[in-house]
C-alpha cells in the first residue's frame, strides 16, 4: 500500500474515532447494588452521570452500608461501561488492536 493511501485511512481512523468518543458521551449505563436499592449511572466513558438511593437506605446508622453499596453500585456499571467502549472500538477498528492510551 502507498503512503498517501495509509494516510487516508489513518484519517478515516481517527474520524471514526472522534465519533465514537461522542457517542460514547451519549451512551450511559446503570450499575445497581443492594437488590437495586442504589443505582448509579455512567457515560460509557466512566463519567458519572447520578445516584439514586432507595428511600429505605436512608436512616440513622445505615452510613456504611448505602457507601459500599454506591462503591459496589458504581463497580458494576463501570464493568457495563468499558464492555460498551470495548464493543464500539472493535467495531470502529475492525478488531485490529490499537496501542494503549489512543483513545485519550
Amino acid at each position: 500500500m502507498d503512503f498517501l493511501g495509509m494516510m487516508k485511512q489513518a484519517s478515516q481512523l481517527q474520524s471514526k474515532m472522534q465519533a465514537m468518543q461522542a457517542e460514547l458521551d451519549s451512551i450511559t449505563v446503570d450499575g445497581t447494588a443492594g437488590g437495586g436499592m442504589v443505582t448509579v449511572t455512567l457515560s460509557a466513558k466512566g463519567d458519572l452521570k447520578s445516584v439514586k438511593l432507595d428511600e429505605s437506605l436512608i436512616k440513622p446508622g445505615e452510613k456504611d452500608i448505602i457507601e459500599d453499596l454506591i462503591v459496589t453500585a458504581h463497580a458494576d456499571a463501570r464493568r457495563k461501561a468499558e464492555a460498551v467502549m470495548a464493543e464500539k472500538m472493535k467495531a470502529v477498528t475492525g478488531g485490529l488492536p490499537l496501542p494503549p492510551g489512543l483513545l485519550g
